[in-house]
């Protein structure tokens, strides 16, 4: 059983919130859409959108078909719905598959009259051999998955060896909705034990609930248990009778003509005397007990005061209170299973004060190291996990960390690190099954996903005419796959024990997710185009500005919003005389472009730069700001002095989609809890913020910005020709020449630039 629920035997649901989750060709449902075309439920959940049977139910009836989705219903689909966002909406936040692999998972035995199986060991990591069915699960599963790599590559391809010390790390996407953004990095830090190689994301909070239920954490487990408990409350015959609310409503009817000193009408008196008639049948009754007739007593006492009031008018009545006992019921509660071996299926947990990786850059070398145990301390809560054979990972969880009194900017942060040595990058993604999180790179069809839900928040569509519709279409088109698949493989499941079954359901609703991806894309983009003022899902795709692909370029990977890259003259001339700056206040300025990114405060903790770089590092931690870094909307020919990074084009960044802004000093506030957040404040739209106008504004960019790639500044401000000639050698010896398509000698300038 795993955290917070009540067994590990209930169905499971994987449901796609704001981020991709899943490939290739689409299934081929009766009644499924071709491209471009509408999709219609109304044959297949009677009009509604289907929902998940539970497993028992999908299990009762082994010969029963799947009920095909009617191709000729006609209905027009609904316009979809990723996350109703508002304008305003805060980025990072959301943005929702796996089962473990774990030895204990797969663990049905064959029974003796049938041939053992000679399936290849599924379990090879554990070595631990799966009952007969489950191997042929697995087989077919691989085979598919296999077939699908080679039709529908990976966006970002997992590589087998990363490179040892490269601070940033490889970026890459997985593929599912459990990530935010999607995205992730596979960091491999410089060691004396060798490479210690870890894989750092940042989990949605919506997918939160299926990893905990992969663990064991002490104290957390719950079950149900009868106990007797003294509750108050009204008696049964009050309840019966309704004497209560008679009373209440002639109190309520009389009360309301005092306050607006109105005559007693006829029907507040026929209220009175309902409830008088009520009661006294009950004190006429021989059979009453003491508590009922002390029941009945405090009622008819509460209805003389009314009387008195229809009769000669006056103040307000007092507040009139039911009648409540004391009684002592048997009642069912959850409670705490004690500590003890952790449940099968599960990973040991143990929870702990929150930490970071302390990790060293090296500012002549540019490497990062780390000695796989050194931890910096953080006001929050964290879990650690032992994930068996040297294997581990770091959680903190969004429902232990008190938005109100912990740092905002760590919740939801992930870290699972492989046993010290190369070659464990594509094991780290992986692994990640174990904690029942998808665990594949994205593909393209998953990353138009991710683009489409993404383009919703950052423009603000989500409250858009037909958005939760067409979101309800999808998924109802996703819960008919999944009782497709398991149609198809009732014989296989029927045979396993019900922990094995349960594994398996938890597969099959992922693959549902996986394989019916391009309906539901074709679903939503369709309603994405009419929010944004297209005719259709194809005219919106065919449109210059859509990229549905990921900015690979830089350390960092980023989505665009097609509402900028269709628009780019518009938004260069909305900043005519404007350009987006960054000051470094701390730090130094070649170290800075040796690292080739400008970093958040939380990217630069694992890089292994040192605090106190940032402004106010410990506050945006507390308001979320930590996770993305600051500029400032400036005019062009602002004097800042030297360790300045000016982009005087901002279309390069607005095209971004993960970025936010206030019109003032907010810490780049993302936390609801905290005083410096502003819902009515806070702006994605890229034409409010060429307009800022506060010398406090700030606008916050995720993670961080490729200084030496496509969204390289137009002018990097040194503070003198010294510095200015050391970044030129350091410049040269890596053989970079050019920033933006401009020669480095006309970027690098000095602060008299414009004298």
């Amino acid at each position: 059983m795993g955290t917070g629920s009540k067994s590990s035997h209930q169905s499971y649901a994987v449901s796609p919130t704001a981020l991709a989750e899943s490939p290739a060709a689409p299934v081929e449902l009766d009644g499924a859409p071709a491209v471009n075309e509408g999709v219609s439920l109304a044959g297949a959940a009677g009009g509604t959108v289907a929902e998940i049977p539970e497993v028992e139910e999908l299990l009762l009836e082994p010969d029963a078909p799947a009920e095909p989705a009617d191709a000729d219903a006609g209905n027009v689909v609904p316009d979809p719905v990723v996350d109703e966002l508002d304008e305003e909406a805060v980025p990072g936040q959301g943005l929702p598959s796996s089962a473990p692999p774990d030895e204990e998972d797969i663990q049905a035995a064959p029974d003796e009259d049938e041939p053992e199986s000679t399936a290849p060991d599924a379990d090879e990591q554990t070595g631990d051999e799966p009952a007969a069915g489950d191997a042929d699960l697995l087989l077919a599963e691989e085979a598919e998955s296999e077939a699908e790599e080679e039709t529908d590559p990976p966006l970002t391809p997992v590589p087998a060896a990363l490179p040892v010390g490269q601070p940033t790390g490889t970026p890459i996407l997985v593929g599912g909705d459990d990530f935010i953004n999607s995205e992730a990095a596979l960091v491999a830090y410089d060691s004396a034990d060798g490479p210690r190689e870890v894989l750092l994301t940042h989990v949605s909070e919506e997918a939160e609930e299926k990893l905990l239920d992969a663990l064991s954490i002490p104290g957390t487990h719950m079950e149900e248990v009868e106990v007797e408990e003294k509750v108050k409350g009204r008696l049964g015959l009050d309840k019966d009778k309704k004497l209560g609310e008679l009373t209440s409503t002639a109190v309520s009817s009389v009360q309301h003509k005092l306050k607006h000193d109105l005559p007693m009408s006829d029907a507040s008196i026929a209220k009175h005397q309902a409830a008088v008639d009520a009661v006294s049948d009950v004190l006429h009754d021989p059979s009453i007990s003491d508590d009922e007739k002390t029941m009945a007593l405090h009622y008819l006492h509460q209805l003389n005061l009314v009387k008195d009031k229809i009769d000669n008018g006056g103040s307000p009545l007092p507040w009139m209170a039911p009648y409540e006992v004391t009684q002592t019921k048997t009642v069912t509660k959850q409670v705490p299973v004690p500590d003890g071996e952790p449940e099968p299926g599960t990973l040991p947990a143990t929870v702990r004060k929150a930490s970071r990786i302390k990790a060293t850059l090296d500012t002549e070398t540019g490497q990062s190291s780390w000695d796989g145990t050194t931890r910096s301390t953080a006001n929050g809560t964290e879990y650690e996990i032992d994930m068996g054979d040297g294997w581990k990972a770091v959680y903190r969880p969004y429902k232990d960390n008190d938005p109100a009194s912990t740092e905002y900017s760590l919740r939801g942060q992930l870290e699972v690190h492989a046993p010290a040595g190369a070659g464990h990058g594509k094991e780290l993604v992986e692994r990640l099954e174990q904690l029942h999180l998808m665990n594949k790179p994205m593909t393209a069809a998953e990353g138009e996903w991710t683009y489409l839900s993404n383009n919703v928040k950052a423009q603000g569509l989500g409250n858009a005419a037909g958005m939760k519709a067409a979101m309800e279409t999808a998924q109802g088109l996703q819960d008919l796959q999944v009782q497709e698949i398991v149609h198809q493989r009732m014989e296989t499941l029927m045979g396993l024990d019900t922990e094995s079954l349960q594994t398996q359901m938890k597969r099959i609703h992922l693959e549902a997710a996986h394989k019916v991806l391009p309906m539901k894309v074709e679903v939503v983009r369709d309603a994405v185009a009419k929010a944004s003022g297209f005719a259709s899902g194809a005219e919106l795709a065919a449109s210059p500005g859509y990229e549905p692909t990921p900015a690979t370029t830089g350390k960092w990977l980023s989505w665009s919003r097609f509402d900028v890259t269709g628009k780019q003259e518009e938004i260069k001339s909305a900043f005519k005389g404007r350009s987006l700056m960054h000051k470094i206040h701390s730090g130094n300025l070649a170290s800075l472009l040796g690292t080739g990114v400008l970093a958040s405060a939380e990217k630069r903790a694992v890089m292994g730069i040192g605090s106190g770089v940032g402004m106010s590092e410990e506050s945006d931690k507390m308001t979320g700001g930590a996770n993305s870094v600051f500029l400032r909307v400036q005019h062009s020919g602002s004097h800042l002095g030297g360790g300045t990074l000016i982009w005087d084009d901002p279309s390069v960044l607005m095209r971004r989609s993960d970025y936010y802004g206030y019109n003032g000093d907010h810490y780049g506030a993302i936390n609801p809890e905290h005083h410096n957040y502003s819902k009515n404040a806070i702006t994605r739209n890229p034409m409010k913020i060429a307009k800022f106008s506060s010398d406090g504004n700030e606008v916050m960019f995720g993670n961080g910005i490729d200084l030496l790639g496509a969204e390289a500044p137009s002018r990097i401000v040194c503070a003198s020709a010294g510095e200015r000639q050391t970044i030129l050698a350091s410049f040269a010896s890596r053989g970079i020449t050019e920033l933006g398509g401009k020669p480095v000698e006309d970027v690098l300038c000095l602060d008299d630039y414009y004298s």
